[in-house]
């Protein structure tokens, strides 16, 4: 089996937008996201790609996985941080390290997803998912500044 994260392009969007709402589906957030939102995120990502990117894990020439990866300069940090703003594998296809080459991908910097190397990656998940936070624990992942989020109404 070969496996490799690359660039979404426009022709992933359809495979995108359904690991996204399985995503939601298995591991719902505060709020449901919509396939709407899904095609806006993908659509400013494209067109604004100093924001960072949308990849796909393509697996025996399928779409097997996502991830949205999100620019954010740090002063604290000194630099461009990598935010993992979502990470989708396909259950057939989860154990098997795609995640784990994602982050050393984006960690070494130098790969078309993510060319310069950040001086941090930060991810989040629910509460709830023991197995991402003990994959993010292994990854190396650790306590930092605590988020707080305040969503403003939509325009």
């Amino acid at each position: 089996m070969t496996a490799a994260w690359r660039r979404a392009g426009p022709g992933d969007d359809d495979a995108v937008v359904s690991a996204c709402l399985a995503l939601n589906a298995e591991d719902p957030g505060p709020r449901p996201v919509s396939e709407a939102q899904v095609r806006c995120t993908l659509r400013a990502l494209r067109e604004e790609p100093w924001r960072g990117c949308a990849a796909v894990l393509e697996a025996d020439g399928a779409v097997a996985g996502y991830a949205l990866l999100v620019s954010f300069w740090s002063n604290e940090l000194g630099g461009e941080v990598c935010t993992i703003d979502e990470v989708f594998v396909a259950p057939a296809q989860r154990g098997r390290g795609h995640a784990t080459s994602l982050f050393e991908l984006l960690a070494a910097g130098g790969d078309p997803l993510w060319p310069a190397r950040p001086v941090a990656l930060t991810v989040e998940t629910t509460p709830a998912n023991e197995r991402a936070r003990g994959l993010y624990r292994r990854l190396g992942f650790g306590g930092g500044n605590l988020a707080l989020v305040r969503r403003l109404p939509p325009r």
